[in-house]
């Protein structure tokens, strides 16, 4: 069997759950079963070794949480430690007495060459590593880990919130934010792991502390008082023995120890620790240098060591040179990177002309949003701009509450507006362009204010109220008085949002119809078999969504709308007419769009002898209305702005409620003439809902 093969079967059984079981048994077995010297210098040298890769492994660790396990390894190492403690006790105490021999070689190396043989210098040298160990590096690791467990289990809420924030603000889906939480789970029990991780490494070092002392004195009552050895022989090799073993345990706990402090110390970034030093002691040459300098002067005063002084100042400064050119030829290379693209090669003037493509035709974006180069900025994530978050997240709300996927904003930085301005475009056709102050905030008057505000006047881009440009330290004076403080981000998400949602019709196609569909047919798939195309083709449908979304009715219940469409097909299969039926159906999903939960509904109405007047005029030339009086429409709608005011002064929503042959052509004249009314017709109205008539129009 080769070592490939070897290694492929330890690492079969550590996976399969034996190996864990097995150290358990060992550590046992070193407890309760004397154990032979050469079998300790093994266990010993393994010891160490295991040391050693814990060390390393947390210091090329990229983060923390990428050595999760640390806590349990630190349990083990720490328990195995303690456990060879006890049976090189146990072989020290009962075979001292034959020499220095009687515990293994580690042992006896460690206690006569380490030490020189010599057990003054010996305690000596323990004392110390147990100070570094105990009082320095064991003590502050405790520290940290008590503090950033605390700190970690604090604000565990907070992070919480925020990720359920980002997640209804559709910044981030849902598996991302399930593995955020567990992220954040994990990193939580990390450090309370560590925590208490941190009291065993501390412990250890009172352990040692007390092993040595209980070695020492036990093993001169032995060697004294039952092998008859001399006092002075008896206290050479004991002591040499128990100073042996005691250093053989404080190197690896020392070990452990830095890695603990190692481990909590450090930032959660995704570099191993190396990189971060070298990338953050040395970003700058300056820092070498500065040293180099000093560290020359100190060597030129009279009376210090001039060659080690000296040695280490040229080394540093070498160092810095070599860094320095290093940095130059960096940006040299980058720069004729960045040129080598504008270059004209092989000398000529102008570069060759390629054969035009469809490549070269630009495809138009759905919707798009371009901004001057001084609202960058507001869109680069690098220097803080969440305007691109901010439009995600309006994207998702929108999409939730119309029914389809609202497509992708194209933003890109245009030269050829204003530096402060941005533009909407959809469908290639620029349908607004505004001002933004960039360093400001937008206070907008809601309607009702209680005092007078300092600022630049402008207006809200999205629904044309009153506002101001203000400094940011006004804000919180604004919200007192009443205002809606917003920057500048939310002022544009909030204008493409409003665009969205006034366009959603424009911005419905084929293909969005087609996912509709699809998504229908996962639940009825009959129903959808039976819809398209054998009762209305896929652009008759696309028809009627659209006229649905144009009158702002939100298309989420599909199956309602198929459903009624292959009912109603038979009769009709002009778009506008299978609209009127599918408003029908969805009746009482427009009125608790306009309305709420309210069971009285306000509505306006026509005198029975206009409504026969404008019936007449649609029969005659359709819903355009071309055979009505000019003099008649300016009458209906001067009647129709006054009583419209007067539902907005009250606070309630303005209904025209007609019959279902002229609601078309009213509906029309009020979306372009008064946005602020909803007109209705009387099959729209579910049963359930008390109709009160705040007026008439024509009597």
């Amino acid at each position: 069997m080769n070592a490939a093969d070897v290694s492929g079967q330890i690492q079969h059984y550590v996976k399969g759950g034996i190996g864990i079981p097995l150290l358990v048994i060992m550590l046992l077995a070193m407890v309760v079963l004397p154990l032979p010297p050469i079998l300790l210098d093994a266990l010993f040298t393994f010891n160490i070794a295991l040391s050693l890769i814990v060390l390393l492994a947390c210091v090329y660790c990229k983060k923390p949480l990428d050595f999760a396990v640390f806590p349990t390894v630190l349990l083990v190492a720490t328990l195995l430690r303690l456990a060879l403690n006890i049976a090189s006790t146990r072989v020290v105490l009962i075979n001292g007495h034959t020499g220095t021999e009687a515990a293994g070689k580690v042992v006896e190396s460690f206690g006569s060459v380490v030490i020189g043989g010599n057990y003054a210098v010996g305690l000596v040298v323990f004392a110390i590593l147990v100070i570094i160990n105990f009082v320095v590096v064991t003590k502050g690791a405790g520290r940290v880990s008590e503090v950033t467990a605390r700190f970690t289990l604090d604000s565990m809420p907070g992070k919480q919130m925020a990720i359920d924030a980002d997640m209804n603000a559709g910044l981030c889906t849902a598996e991302e934010a399930k593995s955020r939480r567990q992220e954040i789970r994990e990193e939580a029990d990390f450090y309370g792991s560590m925590d208490g991780a941190s009291k065993f490494v501390r412990g250890d070092a009172v352990a040692g502390i007390l092993i040595l002392f209980i070695n020492l004195i036990g093993g001169l009552a032995i060697g004294v008082a039952q092998h008859n050895m001399s006092f002075g022989s008896a206290t050479e090799v004991y002591s040499l023995l128990t100073i042996g073993d005691g250093l053989v345990a404080q190197i690896p706990s020392l070990l452990l120890s830095t890695a603990t402090a190692m481990i909590i110390t450090r930032v959660s970034s995704s570099n191993d620790m190396g990189s971060m030093i070298s990338r953050q002691m040395f970003a700058s040459n300056k820092t070498l240098a500065i040293t180099a300098i000093v560290m020359a002067v100190l060597g030129l005063v009279p009376g210090m060591p001039h060659f080690a002084f000296l040695t280490t100042a040229a080394a540093i400064g070498f160092f810095a040179y070599y860094y320095n050119n290093a940095q130059i030829e960096r940006a040299k290379q980058e720069a004729l990177e960045a040129t080598a693209a504008d270059e004209v090669t092989d000398g000529e003037l102008e570069p060759k002309s390629k054969e035009l493509g469809w490549d070269d035709v630009d495809v138009v974006d759905p919707i798009t949003l371009e901004v001057g180069y001084r609202l960058i900025p507001l869109v680069d994530a690098h220097q803080g701009g969440k305007l691109m978050e901010r439009i995600k997240g309006v994207r998702k709300k929108l999409s939730q509450e119309l029914g389809f996927l609202i497509p992708a904003v194209h933003i890109r930085d245009n030269l050829d507006i204003q530096p402060s301005n941005y533009r909407i475009s959809l469908l290639g056709v620029t349908l607004s362009e505004e001002d933004i102050q960039i360093d400001k905030l937008m206070a907008i008057n809601p309607g009702q204010v209680f005092g007078e505000l300092e600022g630049t006047p402008t207006k809200d881009p999205a629904y044309g109220l009153d506002a101001l440009w203000i400094n940011p330290s006004q804000k919180e004076y604004a919200q007192s008085l009443g205002f809606t403080v917003v920057d500048p981000s939310t002022v544009i998400a909030t204008h493409v949002s409003q665009i969205m949602h006034d366009n959603a019709s424009e911005l419905l196609g084929h293909e969005e119809v087609q996912k509709l569909l699809d998504r229908l047919a996962e639940v009825a798939p009959k129903l959808v078999e039976e819809l398209v195309p054998d009762t209305v083709t896929l652009g008759g449908l696309l028809r009627v969504l659209q006229n649905l979304l144009g009158e702002q009715i939100p298309i989420r219940d599909m199956r309602t709308i198929a459903e009624t469409i292959i009912d109603q097909a038979p009769k009709s299969r002009d778009p506008e007419a299978l609209t009127s039926c599918v408003r029908q159906a969805l009746g009482r999903l427009i009125i608790q769009n306009i309305n709420g939960l309210e069971r009285e509904l306000p509505v306006i109405t026509l005198a029975p002898d206009l409504e026969q007047i404008l019936q007449n005029a649609v029969a005659a030339g359709g819903d355009s209305g071309a055979g009505l009086e000019p003099g008649l429409v300016e009458k209906l709608q001067q009647a129709l702005v006054e009583l419209v005011q007067r539902q907005e002064v009250a606070g309630q929503p303005a209904v025209l409620l007609v019959s279902p042959q002229i609601r078309n052509l009213l509906a029309r004249f009020a979306k372009h003439s008064l946005p602020g009314l909803s007109v209705l017709a009387y099959q729209e109205v579910p049963d359930d809902k008390q109709l009160r008539v705040i007026g008439s129009i024509g009597q």
